[in-house]
C-alpha cells in the first residue's frame, strides 16, 4: 500500500493509499462516519460507511477520540466542496496511538489557557498554517541571499559586550571568568564578515530584555541581518525592498492556502509584492505627525502610535532615512555635509505592524568610529577588533536587520507576535 501524505492527495485522486496521521474530529449518523484527518502537510475528511467494512472496524473508528493517532486506507475522491479538492474513502482504520482526555476540545478557549498548552495546540489550523507560513518565509530568506551571491555567517550568541548599551540586555556569568551578554544583534560580527567575505548574512535567536507587554514584543526573536562590502545608503535601501517584495510574493504565491485559513486580506499584500516602497526623510515625516497632533521634536525616536499614523499613509512599506544622529546608534555613517543626520532608514509597514527593518550605511573612518565611541561612553578596549576592521583596509559598508516575527505578523495579519513563533518567550509566559 503506498503511504500518501493528505498535501500530495490530490494528485493520487482514483487510487487506493495509506495516510498516516491524527483525527482531529468525529461525526457519526449510525451507518456512515466522517473522520476529519491531518498528518501535519494538510487535512482531509474519510468517510467510512458501515455497510462496506467489517463492523469491527466502524465501531473502531466511532470510538477514537480526539487526537488519536490512525493508519487509515481508501480511495482517493475528487470532492469540490474540500479545501484541498479531495476526500478519503475509506475502508480501513487502524489504531496506532489512543489519545487520552485531549484538553482542546471544539469550544472556546481562552488565549491563557491557549499558551499553556502551547505544545498541543501547535497542531491546530491556525498555529499549523501560520508555521508553514513561517517555514516558507525562512526558507525564502534563504534562497534570497544565495541568489544573490551572500554566504551565510553564523555570529555568536555570547557577546563580551553591547551593540547599542547595556540596558535591555541579559547578563550571563561566565563561571569565574567574569559577565557575558546574550546577543542582540549579530551586526557587528557579521561586518567582521563582509570584510573577509564580501556580502554576508547572520540569521539566529536573539534577545532583547526589555519590560514590555505589547503585542510587538518577545524576548527572544529571530533575525536576519545582512552586511554587505562596497554597499552604501541607497543600495542598502534597494536589497531591503528587493528583499521584502520577494518574500511577499513567495507566500502569496505558495502560501495562498495558508493565508486564506488565516482569514488574511491577501489583496492588501499584493502592492507590497510589487516593491517601489516609497521614501520619506526623519524631518518630513515628523512635518507629517504634526498635522495628525502629534508634536514631537527633531531627535525624538518614533513610539508605536507614529509608526502607525506613518504606515497607514500608504498601501506598502515605507522607507524613513535621514535620521537624527542622536537617535541613532553609534556605528551609523553621517550624512556627506551633515555631521546632525545619519544614512541610516527605517523601514515602517502598512497597517499598523510599525517597524519591520533598521538599516544604516555603517561609519569607515576609524578616527570617526572611535569618537562616536565616547561619546556614547562605550569601552574602546571592547570594541578592539571591531576598530580592526577600519585599520585594515577599511571601505564603506552597510547593512539591515529583519526581525522574522515583526514580518511574519504582517504578512499573517497576527495581532501579536506570540501567535507567529513556536513558544514564545515573553515577560508574562515562559512555559512551554
Amino acid at each position: 500500500m503506498r503511504i500518501v501524505s493528505i498535501e500530495e492527495l490530490p494528485r493520487h485522486v482514483g487510487e487506493r493509499v495509506q495516510v498516516n496521521g491524527w483525527l482531529t474530529g468525529l461525526r457519526s449518523s449510525g451507518k456512515i462516519a466522517f473522520l476529519q484527518l491531518r498528518d501535519g502537510s494538510g487535512y482531509v475528511q474519510g468517510v467510512l460507511v458501515k455497510s462496506e467494512v467489517d463492523e469491527a472496524v466502524f465501531e473502531l473508528a466511532r470510538s477514537l477520540p480526539q487526537e488519536s493517532a490512525v493508519a487509515v486506507t481508501g480511495e482517493v475522491r475528487a470532492d469540490t466542496r474540500s479545501q484541498n479538492g479531495v476526500e478519503l474513502g475509506l475502508d480501513s482504520v487502524a489504531l496506532v496511538g489512543r489519545s487520552g482526555d485531549y484538553p482542546i476540545t471544539p469550544k472556546e478557549h481562552g488565549v491563557d489557557f491557549l499558551f499553556e498548552h502551547r505544545h498541543l495546540y501547535l497542531r491546530h489550523k491556525a498555529p499549523w498554517a501560520m508555521l508553514r507560513v513561517r517555514d516558507e518565509v525562512e526558507r525564502g530568506i534563504h534562497d534570497f541571499f544565495s541568489d544573490r551571491g551572500f554566504l551565510r555567517f553564523d555570529a555568536p550568541f555570547f557577546m563580551p559586550t553591547a551593540v547599542e548599551g547595556t540596558t535591555n540586555l541579559f547578563e550571563i556569568s561566565l563561571f569565574d571568568e567574569g559577565s557575558a551578554y546574550l546577543s542582540q544583534s549579530g551586526q557587528l560580527y557579521a561586518e567582521a564578515g563582509a570584510m573577509a567575505l564580501g556580502k554576508v548574512y547572520t540569521f539566529g535567536p536573539t534577545f532583547r530584555a526589555e519590560k514590555s507587554k505589547t503585542r510587538r514584543h518577545l524576548l527572544e526573536f529571530w533575525m536576519v541581518e545582512p552586511e554587505v562590502a562596497y554597499l552604501e545608503h541607497e543600495g542598502n535601501m534597494r536589497l531591503q525592498e528587493d528583499m521584502v517584495a520577494y518574500l511577499v510574493g513567495r507566500v502569496l504565491d505558495k502560501r495562498h492556502a495558508e493565508l486564506e485559513l488565516l482569514g488574511r486580506d491577501v489583496a492588501k499584500l499584493e502592492p507590497s509584492a510589487n516593491g517601489d516602497f516609497p521614501r520619506i526623510t526623519y524631518d518630513e515625516a515628523l512635518a507629517y505627525l504634526a498635522t495628525q497632533g502629534e508634536l514631537l521634536q527633531f531627535g525624538d525616536d518614533f513610539g508605536a502610535p507614529h509608526e502607525t499614523m506613518l504606515g497607514e499613509r500608504y498601501d506598502r512599506p515605507v522607507f524613513v532615512e535621514k535620521w537624527p544622529t542622536a537617535a541613532k546608534a553609534f556605528y551609523m555613517q553621517p550624512v556627506a555635509g551633515d555631521p546632525t543626520r545619519v544614512l541610516a532608514a527605517d523601514l515602517i509597514g502598512p497597517e499598523g505592524y510599525g517597524e519591520l527593518i533598521g538599516g544604516s550605511q555603517r561609519i569607515h573612518d576609524l578616527d570617526l568610529l572611535r569618537r562616536r565611541l565616547r561619546e556614547h561612553d562605550l569601552p574602546e578596549e571592547a570594541f578592539g577588533w571591531y576598530l580592526d576592521l577600519r585599520r585594515f583596509g577599511s571601505v564603506p559598508h552597510s547593512g539591515f536587520g529583519m526581525g522574522l516575527e515583526r514580518f511574519l505578523a504582517w504578512v499573517t495579519g497576527a495581532h501579536h507576535l506570540r501567535e507567529v513563533i513556536p513558544f514564545p518567550r515573553m515577560l508574562t509566559r515562559i512555559y512551554p
